[in-house]
Formats: C-alpha cells, structure tokens, sequence
C-alpha cells in the first residue's frame, strides 16, 4: 500500500508539472512565434561546460563506488565508470527503471551483488531528486523574484521536502523502509556513504547549473542569466524530468519547465533557444561518454 501511494504521488506531481508547462507554452506560443531566435556560438564556454559537466559525473560515480563500499562491495573505477554511463542511456527510455535495471545487471557481471548495485542506485536516485529539490529552492528564491515571483512557494515548498527527505535517507529505518519497497532489500549501508552521496548531488546540481550558465554565454548573442538562477532552473527542471515517469530522458517535460523558469528573466526566445542547446549539450556529452565503453572490448570480469 505505501509502495502504490507513493507511485501515486509521482503521478500526480507529474502531471501538475506537465499541466504547468503546457498550459505555459500555450500562453506564450503566439510570442514565440513572433520574435526570431538569435543563436551565436563561442568554443570556449561550450568546451568549460563540457569540462564541467564531466568533472559533474566523475563524482557522481565516486559517490555509486562508496555507496557500494557501504554494503561491503567493491568495483574498480574503470568498471564503475563503464557501467555508469552506459546504463545512464537507459533513462531514456519511458519508465525510469531500464538504467537502474541494466546498472544492477552489467555490476553483477563485474563481480558485484545485483541487489547492492540495484540498492545503491535507488539511494542516490533518491538522494539526487531531494537535493535538487533543496538547491532549487536555496538557489532559486532570491532569483525568481525578478523571473517569476508565482512559484516561489512551489520552490519554497520543493526545499522543504529536500531538506526533509535527505534528513529521512540519513536515519536508517527509513532507507531500510525504501529499499524494501522498491524490492531491494538487504538493510542500509553506512552513514558515511550516504552523506558522500548527499554532499556529492548537491554540488552535482550547482556544477550543472554553472554549466547552463556557460553554455548561455557561449550559444546567445547577449546574455543576462544569473547563475543562481540558471542553477536554480537547471535543479528544478531535471528533477521534473526525473519525478516524470512518462517522459524518457525527461524530454519535453524537462525543455518546458525550463523555459518557463528563464522567460522572465532572459525573455523567452533565449530561454527557448538555450533549453534546446541544455539538451543537445547533455545527450552529446552522456552519448561521448558511453561511446567509448561501449566500443571497448572487455575481457574477463575484474573485482577490487
């Protein structure tokens, strides 16, 4: 029964997001259309925020290895980086369970338990939407009230929940109570993984929104966007994204919430413009990175 409630909070949260979004691109369609997207396109900031946003996911796998550490399970960096990457493309396909089902699959193929690489990745999964929630609203509520002061209270109320749910995954009985509802079982890990996993997200989400901010000055003509609100929407957007079960990769859901966040600020044909340019840079950069795995010939499994 909680399993299905919270599935259908999810849902429901979604489906606002969605209505949110679509309900802004209606209103905003006839302007759109009106006004021509001016494009330019500096090397320097494009490549720092490539630089950047890899720098983001070489954490992120430290934080998987640690938290497998905390199970008593061990991967070597190479392998830990391979199946992060590849697995990652599974998000984009619709349901949200195809990456962490092919991560738990390709670690049990590395010499680590299935049911630890399964459980770690929930944890950070977990992890990465309260704490997007929380950097949205620290970053976001002195940023939107020049943007768009009617959601403040939604990102007031987005940082509460993180601030609430990342407290909950440091107490033991309720990581316990997660994993047993998602099926993986086993107990929890140890404090000190978790707390990695939350510090590592956190400075995740501030890292990828210096990264917008960057890929702004390098795809705009002239750009205005504050960094603290580009971390602000970046957090905000790719956490809808993620809480859309419905949406592969977060696509549209992602883009719109985006859109609708920077409007205000930059105006909406560079909002447009720079949501399409977020996630033409993302895919290159999640697609460069598992390329090369994926070409990789592999020998026999390795184990720390």
């Amino acid at each position: 029964m909680p399993e299905r409630l919270l599935r259908l909070g999810r849902w429901i949260l979604a489906i606002l997001i969605l209505l949110f979004v679509v309900r802004t691109f209606q209103r905003n369609w006839s302007d759109l259309q009106a006004q021509p997207i001016s494009w330019t396109f500096r090397p320097a900031p494009a490549l720092g925020a490539v630089i950047v946003i890899e720098l983001m996911y070489g954490m992120l796998i430290e934080a998987w290895r640690r938290m497998l550490s905390g199970w008593g399970q061990s991967l070597p960096l190479l392998d830990s980086a391979r199946i992060w990457f590849v697995s990652s493309l599974g998000k984009y396909v619709p349901g949200k369970v195809w990456a962490i089902a092919s991560m738990a699959l390709m670690a049990r193929d590395a010499g680590v338990a299935a049911w630890a690489a399964t459980a770690s990745a929930i944890i950070l999964q977990a992890l990465a939407v309260v704490s997007g929630a929380g950097v949205a609203a620290l970053a976001g509520a002195r940023a939107l009230q020049n943007a768009d002061p009617r959601i403040l209270p939604l990102f007031w109320a987005a940082g509460a929940a993180g601030v609430i749910g990342v407290g909950l995954l440091f107490w033991r009985p309720a990581v316990r109570r997660l994993l047993d509802l998602t099926g993986a079982g086993y107990g929890s890990p140890r404090i000190g993984p978790v707390i990695f996993g939350a510090m590592a997200n956190a400075v995740a989400w501030v890292g990828y929104g210096f990264a917008l901010w960057l890929l702004a000055q390098s795809v705009l003509p002239e750009s205005s966007l504050a960094p603290s609100l580009a971390i602000a929407a970046f957090a905000a957007s790719y956490v809808a994204g993620l809480i859309a079960l419905f949406a592969p990769g977060g696509l549209v859901v992602r883009e719109g919430l985006l859109i609708a966040l920077l409007q205000g600020s930059i105006g909406l044909g560079p909002a447009t413009a720079l949501a399409v340019a977020s996630r033409v840079l993302l895919t290159i950069t999640e697609l460069g990175s598992a390329v090369p795995f994926l070409l990789m010939r592999r020998g026999r499994p390795s184990v720390a």
